[in-house]
């Protein structure tokens, strides 16, 4: 028998515990609501469980390791039999235990679950495990992991359902050997062989981790080049870089199926052009799937798109009045950053706080490979589209003073300012830290500074951050 809970004033009731569902709860609650969150598995949603946390700990590790076995060149031996007279011993070479690197992934992501529930608990929300569906204006039916089940009334409510990965009727996963990038953690040993279809930026993080920590990799790419999506000159730069670590770059190489190979019990990928590419494991990133068809949207008329994703507005309403949406669920930018500011964003609307609509021009992203690429603002495509009224510089890294302590020979910083104004209209920094480097970048671009400001912002000497005024300067508008 359902019950139906009695309505308190301004209560928000919230589907979904990822990064647009704790933080929209989190400001719900710091506004003096009343905040129900239902989650059917645990806080943070699949971007702590098996997304983001997970692959940024993976990257982070291969990204170690990668440094300690280019140790040579910075005059760092291997063996004790390698040492010159006086020398000391070191680590040694560096191999993965794939299982402990997983288990510590897992341990990560456990924890940081843990921490993100406990955080919601001390602010005063209501976390209910299982499941819920938008049954009417107002209202939401929920059954709990326990089996009780019962309807919520609600003054706003917010879906934040995320995602899943795409699964491909000729590439079905198998957990095993076939796998979708949420199921990489179960794997005890490090594959012989992996390979990678997809080149996006799920791809090509995956491929650059994996080849980081010496599997043997072969990046299925349907495109001319890596990351089609990114600025051109880094995907060149990234490509390079994969080529001459030893990575296997199919491009223009769309995958037609992927099947068990019954003699090896690996896998064998079949390319659209007739071609085979045998190994042990394949991963499948082609792309992500909203969670939105066991919502209840359409009880409400809430508008998808075509591919099911929730149309939302810049203060993250969807079609149905008192009702939002924010991450990947909706036809937004797929970031967890993006989600996040989407939560917090509906929730300053709802409660009639002061709000300013997402900005998608200002979102800085970044793609963890090896080098980095992290991106704000104008883009390359952009630019082609209006040289006239755009000017452009890039300033490599290697001639960076700091860039030459690291050993970084690969990379840039690329500035976008206004004609005239000499507004900083975007950028893109490709090297190690990226994500990090394009904070002053984000800053000029959110606060409309000019390439003047940023040139005459004082940076440590040595830096990489050097890199940025650098650049900026070349860009100097002579005042008359």
């Amino acid at each position: 028998m359902k019950n139906v809970l009695d309505r308190s004033q301004n209560r928000v009731v919230i589907i979904g515990a990822g990064p647009g569902g704790y933080e929209a709860a989190l400001i719900a609650a710091q506004l003096g609501a009343d905040v129900m969150l239902i989650e059917r598995n645990r806080c943070g949603g699949s971007a702590v469980l098996t997304d983001v946390v997970p692959s940024k700990s993976l990257i982070a590790t291969a990204e170690v390791m990668g440094q300690s076995n280019r140790g040579g060149d910075f005059g760092l031996c291997a063996s004790a039999e390698e040492l010159p007279a006086g020398g000391s011993e070191g680590p040694g070479p560096v191999s993965a235990d794939l299982s402990a690197i997983n288990r510590r992934i897992l341990g990560l992501a456990d924890a940081q679950a843990t921490d993100i529930h406990d955080g919601l608990v001390r602010a005063g929300v209501k976390v209910i495990g299982g499941s819920a569906r938008i049954v009417g204006r107002g209202r939401v039916a929920v059954t709990e992991t326990t089996g009780a089940e019962y309807e919520l009334e609600a003054d706003t409510i917010l879906v934040s359902v995320g995602a899943h990965p795409r699964e491909l009727p000729t590439a079905l996963p198998d957990g095993e050997r076939i796998l979708t990038w949420t199921q990489l953690y179960g794997l005890e040993e490090m594959p012989e062989h992996l390979v990678v279809v997809g080149s996006g930026v799920t791809g090509a993080e995956f491929a650059s981790a994996y080849n980081e920590l010496g599997c043997r990799v072969t990046l299925v790419s349907s495109r001319d080049r890596v990351l089609p999506g990114e600025d051109e000159d880094a995907a060149e730069v990234l490509e390079n870089v994969f080529r001459s670590r030893g990575m296997n770059v199919l491009s223009r190489s769309r995958a037609d199926s992927v099947v068990r190979d019954e003699e090896t019990g690996g896998v064998v990928v079949t390319l659209a052009d007739g071609r085979i590419v045998k190994a042990s494991h394949c991963l499948m990133a082609v792309g992500s799937v909203p969670n939105t068809d066991e919502v209840g949207l359409d009880t409400v008329g809430i508008l998808r798109t075509e591919s099911g994703h929730i149309q939302v507005d810049g203060v993250s309403r969807t079609s149905s009045p008192g009702i939002y949406a924010a991450g990947d669920c909706t036809n937004v930018m797929p970031l967890a950053s993006v989600a996040a500011m989407q939560g917090r964003i509906a929730m300053f609307h709802a409660l009639g706080d002061a709000v300013v609509p997402l900005r998608l021009r200002n979102v800085a992203s970044n793609v963890f490979t090896q080098p980095e690429i992290a991106t704000v603002g104008f883009t390359q495509s952009d630019y082609r589209n209006d040289a006239h009224d755009i000017e452009t510089v890039t300033q490599p890294l290697h001639t960076n003073a700091r860039a030459k302590m690291l050993g970084i020979e690969e990379g840039f910083v690329k500035i976008f300012c206004r004609r005239g104004s000499g507004s900083v209209m975007g950028g893109v920094v490709v090297g190690p830290r990226a994500s990090d480097l394009i904070l002053p970048i984000t800053m000029a671009v959110e606060n409309r500074l000019t390439v003047d400001q940023l040139a005459s912002t004082f940076v440590v000497y040595p830096s990489l951050s050097g890199s940025v005024t650098e650049a900026a300067r070349k860009l100097h508008h002579h005042q008359a």
